[in-house]
């Protein structure tokens, strides 16, 4: 065999640059309460968002109030293409914190609970397949994803099927060892998928296991057989729980719920125009930085021979779960990016290993980059805030906001400054010049990454909020309804459906339901294309109101005009 033309890359001992090191407990306590500061940040103080985490919330306040965990229902109407999980750990968590906690701030912890689950899992998969001194890195990487930022702390189904792919990925690790406790972990994983998301899940999982024993002789054994028999054992009846209990209640719902649930409608070669294939791809490399480019230099490094290969375990088993869903996800009818979110977990695995061969020169200019794009960006959020705290918001600076308007004044609170100061001097104080490793530029770039999230969460959140929330357009809406008038509605989304229920209590009888003819108001959702559309035949408009500074909607109320 001809010799590789270059040399390897220089050899680290993983051990001397991780938290196993000297002054082991300071760094462990340091990292996990960087990990604690990224859950928590902006898991309160601020309404329910459009969209996911609107529908979720929705489904969970009907939960909370109604006490119904089998039938998801949004708004008084079914909602069976919701998968239960998500919404149900909402609802348990407002049963648990509200009060003292707004029922949407307590059940906003659940997104928490969740994301925490990902970070540990992520951590578990990497000690079992690449050792102890790995433990740490794809959190930091997962923590500093552009992707993740607010997708991973909204509610979401995505969020609980991320959720169950990071399980699943650490049980088929652990399998390696002890693969009945493995299996016993992958289907759980694979329960936790289905009941979040539905059949995407359990079918990536089933597609990575028969996939890994023709990749690689590692799972060409018993032991695998075991553990996916354990791993089918476990989930079958773990998942199947909810769907014989929709069978259960009627027959009429197990039928509606297998026609939401038919997951041919989402392969789009089978069912519509949405086809872009190259969607997922095209967006990657943002959405998972920096772990795109560190997978690129592993392959680089790898595929030359280094370092145990292409093959070694460590590569193999979360390439395989990354592949998986890059092809799922190009296959996706009317794709989105949240819906690539679970695929930054085993990437993050796999961007990890070779970290420490970086060139020193990458690594200084990640580092660097890193320093420079959030101290700016610190700057720059510090800056704009105090200007528009003292003088109101500039034209420029609601041009960069797409804000339609001017003048906004964020409030003063003591606790939001008092978090932001201390979160801009702790990044200061970690950035500091010291002892330059690879693994200190992931470290500052999650750092960094906490920091612009921390600051947008604190003093930023009251503006954000007031163009991201439904409240005061539905309290308008809700003073120009008589008392128990019947109110029909026309292309009204399924958020705004959940938060004017949720702010109003109105819940429109819906004309795609074929309900409302004889209402004597008509509520009409229009959106960025026919702002200006004529009121229906009929009706004559007597309310508007749009989000603060949105022109992407807006909803006029009619009222049958007289014959």
């Amino acid at each position: 065999m001809r010799a590789p033309r270059h040399a390897p890359p220089e050899s680290v001992d993983p051990e001397t640059v991780s938290p196993s090191g000297p002054q082991r407990a300071l760094k462990q306590a340091g990292l996990v309460l960087l990990c604690f500061a990224w859950v928590v940040l902006g898991l309160i103080g601020h309404d329910p968002w459009k969209s996911d985490e609107a529908t979720v919330f929705g489904i969970a306040w009907e939960m909370k109030r109604g006490g119904d965990l089998v039938v998801p229902s949004l708004a008084g109407e079914p909602a069976l293409a919701r998968s239960p999980l998500v919404p149900a750990l909402a609802a348990g968590a407002m049963a648990l914190a509200s009060p003292p906690l707004a029922p949407h701030n307590a059940a906003r912890l659940a997104a928490g609970g969740l994301l925490a689950a990902i970070l540990l899992f992520a951590a578990l998969a990497s000690r079992e397949l690449n050792g102890r001194a790995f433990r740490w890195l794809p959190v930091l990487i997962l923590i500093g994803s552009i992707g993740f930022w607010e997708r991973a702390h909204a509610l979401s189904a995505e969020l609980g099927l991320a959720a169950g792919v990071s399980l699943a990925l650490y049980g088929y690790a652990l399998a390696l060892r002890r693969p009945v406790a493995g299996g016993l972990a992958l289907g759980l994983g694979a329960a936790t998928a289905f009941l979040a998301y539905g059949f995407a899940g359990p079918v990536w999982l089933a597609a990575v296991a028969a996939l890994l024993p023709a990749i690689s002789p590692t799972w060409r054994t018993r032991a695998h057989a075991l553990t996916a028999a354990t791993a089918l054992l476990v989930a079958l009846p773990a998942g199947g729980l909810w769907p014989l209990a929709l069978a259960q209640r009627s027959p009429e719902t197990w039928a509606a719920w297998l026609a939401a649930s038919d997951w041919h409608a989402h392969i789009a070669p089978l069912a519509g125009s949405g086809f872009d294939p190259l969607y997922a791809i095209r967006n990657l490399p943002w959405f998972a930085w920096p772990a795109v480019p560190l997978v690129l230099w592993l392959a680089w490094i790898r595929g030359r021979g280094y370092n145990g290969g292409l093959r070694d375990d460590g590569v193999v088993l979360p390439g395989t779960f990354a592949l998986v869903i890059l092809a799922a996800l190009t296959l996706q009818q009317d794709p989105r990016l949240i819906g690539a979110v679970p695929i930054l977990v085993p990437l993050a695995l796999v961007a990890s290993l070779e970290v420490d061969s970086l060139k020193r020169g990458y690594s200084g200019a990640l580092d660097w980059f890193g320093i420079l794009t959030f101290g700016l960006a610190a700057i720059v959020v510090w800056g704009v805030w105090i200007d528009s705290y003292v003088n109101g918001m500039s034209l420029t600076t609601a041009r960069l906001f797409r804000d339609t308007e001017i003048g906004f004044q964020p409030t003063f609170k003591l606790w939001a400054m008092l978090a932001a100061l201390a979160l801009t001097i702790l990044w200061i104080a970690m950035v500091r010049p010291a002892r330059r490793s690879n693994r200190r530029a992931v470290l500052n770039w999650a750092i960094g990454i906490t920091l612009l999230w921390g600051l947008v969460s604190t003093i930023w959140l009251p503006y954000v909020d007031s163009r991201r929330s439904y409240r005061v357009v539905a309290e308008s809406l809700r003073t120009q309804i008589p008392a128990g008038a019947c109110v029909a509605s026309r292309n009204l989304g399924e958020p705004q459906r959940a938060l004017f229920d949720y702010f109003a209590g109105l819940r429109p009888e819906r004309e795609e339901a074929g309900r409302g003819a004889a209402c004597p108001l008509l509520l009409v959702q229009l959106g960025r294309h026919d702002l200006d559309a004529p009121p229906p035949a009929g009706w004559t408009p007597v309310w508007e109101g749009r989000r603060r500074g949105d022109d992407t909607e807006k909803f006029v109320l009619h009222r049958r005009s007289a014959p």
